[in-house]
């Protein structure tokens, strides 16, 4: 027979780093995503939009859930944070994105649980698992089931191992043992909300999303409004800054997988170099990678807004030298890209 603390310790043993079991009830923090909607907050995240009912309640989903078995996975590595790099020329990548695409290698591990649990109970139940791709507000279960809390920057805050978590979760009919929720230790500390550059988490607990500089990089799909671009410094690709400078991060846990170590296209490099890879070059650093999200049209808009953004007045003369090349990379002369190249251009000769 299936227990909690079995399914917690073959968890472990699968390489998970936490596990907890939350009910799958009607917890209050899951009816804000409407008011968080109403405001204006998801942007042109129209997938949110369309699956606001069924992310209200897992039970929507699966309507036979009794319990939420929440799961987390540290992904930090032995890195610099983004806020430590001093290099204006140099890009940033959110350190999730670093490595391989999280969904496919945490999806295996999360189903590999879930085939396990079938194999042992004694009679069928159902059961599906998620990793950051289903209508699932996976935080708020997993504080519920005991993994932590939601701070103030929307993250979900472990004490003993920070915030550099990927959660994933299974949705069952089965009844287990649930653990006590995990309770606020944020206290009066401020520092995610004003060390954001723009101003996105407008009050504790609430994300503009249109204002966060990962929507800006990932999400929006056409150009950058220009009050923004300067925020974004040399991000290409999300941003880390409210987790960088949380103190529960102060001495996170540690990762040694190969799995998130960063891959050396897109580490440690100067936005110039990107610049200058060709369309395909750019798509093959792009395979196996959450980055492949944004394609080479976007990652080349927000690769002109970091070049604009570091100063290197050399650059201009790289983006003349490309439009004249022909390396048959049609990303850069898309309309979207020049608009931005034009920006960093303007930018770079004042």
């Amino acid at each position: 027979m299936l227990t909690s603390t079995g399914i917690k310790t073959r968890a472990i043993e699968l390489g998970f780093d936490v596990c907890g079991v939350a009910p799958a009830a009607g917890h209050p923090e899951l009816t804000f995503l409407r008011q968080w909607i109403d405001r204006g907050y998801a942007g042109d995240m129209a997938y949110m939009v369309r699956t606001a009912q069924r992310r209200a309640d897992v039970r929507s989903v699966i309507p036979s859930a009794q319990t939420v078995i929440s799961l987390g996975t540290v992904y930090n590595v032995d890195r610099p944070y983004s806020t430590e790099v001093s290099d204006p020329r140099e890009v940033g990548v959110s350190r999730y994105a670093w490595g391989d695409d999280y969904h496919k290698v945490i999806g295996k591990r999360t189903n590999g649980l879930l085939s396990w649990m079938r194999d042992r109970h004694y009679e069928p139940f159902d059961g599906k698992a998620y990793v950051d791709t289903g209508p699932v507000q996976e935080r708020v279960y997993a504080q519920y089931a005991g993994l932590g809390w939601i701070g103030k920057n929307t993250c979900l805050i472990n004490p003993e191992l920070g915030s550099w978590l990927f959660l994933s979760e299974i949705v069952c009919s089965l009844v287990l043992e649930t653990d006590p929720p995990g309770l606020d230790r944020c206290g009066t500390c401020t520092l995610c909300l004003e060390a954001c550059p723009t101003g996105a988490i407008v009050d504790p607990w609430v994300l503009d999303a249109t204002r966060c500089l990962s929507y800006l990089t990932i999400e929006l799909k056409e150009s950058i409004p220009e009050g923004r671009r300067d925020d974004l410094g040399s991000h290409i690709y999300g941003c880390d800054i409210c987790q960088d400078v949380c103190p529960w991060n102060a001495t996170p846990a540690y990762s040694s997988m190969s799995a998130w170590q960063p891959k050396s296209e897109f580490d440690q490099v100067q936005a110039v170099e990107l610049w200058n890879r060709s369309d395909e070059e750019l798509q093959q650093a792009l395979e196996g990678s959450t980055m492949r999200r944004t394609g080479v049209r976007r990652l080349r808009r927000n690769i002109a807004v970091a070049i604009g953004n570091s100063g290197d007045v050399s650059a201009v003369d790289e983006f003349e030298e490309n439009s004249e090349r022909g390396d048959h990379s049609p990303s850069r002369n898309d309309p979207l890209v020049v608009e931005h190249v034009r920006w960093a251009q303007r930018k770079l000769k004042t």
